[in-house]
């Protein structure tokens, strides 16, 4: 099958057309791949925690191939997005409240399967998948509870998105942070991450949205998708305008998963305020700035979110629901379509900060 495959770290992705999947256990699923979302945790790959050769892409939908003789929740034909962090439902993480952080398949880290093996092989290599799925390929080969059903009426092309984008920022806000209606937030970064906490907000009931972004084109389509005050973080005092809005934010998100932002944002919360950690930092990022004396004497919290808190097995349908409703806009978020054997110039689009998601098409979804 083809794939986008990344031999070693510090080379140039390369699309092959040679890679085969492992022979399939009782309790996976093999998925024909058609859509993959490209995602700024697709370049960081674990900060190298998984070793290559790999195949990145984690943010993916598509119709089920086959499954093995143990599973019982899909069946071969369903439509289904893929579920990066999936959660056991068993272990101490996942019976106290964290499923996106179940211990149990942690696999995503070394890129192997939930019983040990490489889901790949290339030319007599194992070959690990980047982020818990390695979707930019015709097939993956996943753990059960990783896929997820969905409806016939939703495009795969969107349902991609809901795999990490959507599910991580509007999960921030509802899960994570659980904004309440009438609260003041701020929203630093404006990718596909950024503009789904902006909607999660807006969903949540939030009066003030103020969105930050560097990048003109994303101040402009934030205002679309909820926010009612946009700012250049070059030109514009963040903290001065958060403070004049509404005397300090209530919320604080930080999607760009930068230290400077995190610093920001906590400068931008009022007494009582909270400051949520959102995006994918560098492995040798450290919070700098922050003054322990006033995280104690004004009540400020920063907690971390990873995969906006969720369990996709619940927040996925329930993301669906929303789309339907017409609350939830997914049709603006992808902003460009490539086919895979153009994966390098998506990531040059990541880079240069075009557009909001650049979608691969890998497979044919008819």
């Amino acid at each position: 099958m083809r794939a986008a495959l990344l031999e070693t770290y510090g080379v140039p992705l390369v699309v092959v057309d040679d890679l085969t999947c492992k022979a399939q256990g009782p309790r996976q699923v093999k998925v024909r791949i058609t859509h993959s979302g490209i995602c700024h945790s697709d370049v960081h790959m674990g900060g190298g925690f998984t070793p290559a050769p790999l195949v990145p892409g984690h943010e993916a939908a598509g119709v089920v191939e086959s499954v093995g003789s143990a599973v019982t929740t899909v069946s071969a034909g369903d439509r289904v997005v893929v579920a990066p962090m999936p959660s056991c439902g068993r272990c101490r993480s996942c019976l106290n409240g964290h499923p996106s952080v179940c211990v149990t398949t942690r696999g995503w880290i070394p890129g192997v399967l939930e019983d040990g093996r490489a889901p790949y092989e290339w030319r007599g290599q194992d070959v690990r998948r980047g982020n818990g799925v390695g979707a930019w390929s015709e097939y993956a080969l996943i753990d059960e509870t990783a896929a997820i059903a969905v409806p016939d009426d939703i495009p795969l092309e969107l349902a991609c998105v809901l795999g990490c984008a959507v599910q991580t920022g509007v999960g921030a806000v509802l899960n994570t942070a659980r904004v309440p209606a009438g609260a003041s937030v701020l929203v630093m970064g404006l990718g596909g991450i950024g503009v789904s906490i902006v909607q999660g907000a807006r969903i949540a009931g939030a009066t003030t949205i103020i969105a930050s972004d560097p990048v003109a084109e994303r101040r402009a389509g934030a205002e679309k998708f909820g926010a009612t005050h946009v700012v250049d973080p070059g030109v514009d005092d963040v903290v001065r305008i958060a403070r004049d809005v509404c005397g300090g934010v209530d919320f604080a998100f930080d999607a760009a998963g930068s230290p400077k932002t995190v610093t920001t944002g906590f400068k931008s919360t009022g007494i009582g305020g909270t400051v949520v950690l959102v995006g994918t930092p560098r492995t040798d990022d450290v919070l700098e700035g922050i003054a322990h004396g006033l995280i104690v004497g004004q009540e400020k919290r920063i907690i971390g979110s990873m995969m906006g808190s969720g369990n996709p097995a619940r927040d996925i349908p329930n993301l669906v629901a929303l789309w339907r409703s017409g609350a939830l806009d997914l049709e603006s978020m992808v902003t460009r379509t490539r086919p895979l054997e153009e994966v390098a110039a998506g990531l040059a689009d990541l880079s240069a900060g075009s557009g909001l998601r650049t979608v691969l098409e890998i497979g044919d979804h008819t």
